[in-house]
């Protein structure tokens, strides 16, 4: 498959029975439907995101599905609003960009999330 972001090549990592793809050249994750959830309780998981993040990857208006090749949906995940992912409205992979998975991953505090600066809006 090829990397909606930078159209580098997806490779399959597994990682405790869930495989998913990261890509080679930006180090983006492809999830199909059910794998960042699987991945998310997964021990240990965030090893896999071995990227950083690269702020001009947010930029990219049209971003296509690697599966269906239809236009991604641009999401804001609710408890951390600094983390935007696209996902498919046909078959409901998410592609999160280096380093949103580790960040995801993280407990955020009460305190943490009340003071947290937003991510400034640009579409």
């Amino acid at each position: 498959m090829e990397c909606p972001k930078c159209r580098g090549n997806l490779r399959p990592v597994k990682f405790q029975g869930t495989e998913i793809d990261r890509c080679e050249k930006c180090e983006g994750m492809w999830f199909d439907m059910g794998e960042q959830q699987d991945l998310k309780r997964a021990e240990g998981s965030e090893v896999n995101d071995t990227g950083t993040l690269d702020a001009a990857r947010d930029a990219k208006q049209r971003v296509m599905c690697p599966r269906d090749q239809v236009q991604m949906v641009r999401m804001v995940d609710p408890a951390k609003p600094q983390i935007w992912f696209e996902s498919c409205p046909l078959c409901y992979g998410v592609f999160l960009d280096a380093s949103e998975f580790r960040e995801l991953k993280k407990d955020t505090s009460f305190w943490e999330r009340l003071i947290r600066r937003r991510r400034p809006r640009t579409l």
